[in-house]
């Protein structure tokens, strides 16, 4: 399954730039529901406004992730007047959709992880406990384990305890890049007029 993390920044754009932000995350949300993609708001930074939104990242998950963001990375221009500043002439607004890098997530390799079996303690009567079905399984680099106990079946309990690993390596992961997203501010200054890959046109905010 593919994953891409996706920022929407107003980059240094004013008020009325973090509403559009605020608007088009509601409009990104609901299509990718539409289109049942898996999504997580991993940060969402509050603008100087209140139900405004500076910028907002979000993981998305799903096979068709690629084909879907085609039409969501780039420029994004709102028409429209604003409410904050009654008597301003601008009627443009715009703001940035990037994918952000994913490198620096490490894959889980299954050679990093060891096995230790025991047995089960939980529901299952006697046969379950006679035997050592339970799997712990040990993430070698980070000490990070899981016990897993679903299935009698010890095979059983290790291919889910493997994808388990990952889902709590790639939790973590992603926890630290929510707080280094706090420091990362290239995107937010190279939000770019002109050639927008989608454009909102409503008479007033």
């Amino acid at each position: 399954m593919n994953q891409k993390i996706i920022q929407i920044t107003a980059g240094r754009g004013p008020a009325e730039c973090c509403w559009v932000v605020a608007q088009v995350l509601k409009y990104f949300l609901d299509e990718l529901k539409q289109k049942g993609l898996s999504y997580n708001v991993i940060q969402r930074i509050k603008g100087s406004e209140n139900g405004t939104v500076q910028s907002a990242t979000v993981r998305v998950e799903g096979n068709e992730v690629d084909k879907f963001l085609i039409s969501w990375i780039g420029t994004v221009q709102w028409i429209g007047a604003s409410t904050f500043r009654k008597y301003h002439k601008r009627k443009n607004w715009f703001i940035g959709i990037y994918e952000i890098d994913l490198l620096h997530l490490k894959e889980i390799e299954e050679k990093d992880i060891t096995y230790q079996t025991m047995r089960s303690t939980g529901p299952g009567g006697q046969n379950v406990n006679k035997v050592n079905s339970a799997v712990r399984a040990i993430y070698l680099r980070t000490g990070t384990s899981v016990v897993v106990m679903d299935s009698r079946s010890q095979h059983q309990n290790r291919k889910i305890a493997i994808r388990r690993i990952k889902e709590k390596m790639l939790e973590i992961q992603l926890e630290q890049l929510k707080k280094s997203l706090t420091d990362q501010w290239e995107n937010h200054w190279s939000v770019q007029r002109g050639n927008p890959i989608k454009v909102f046109k409503r008479d007033r905010f």
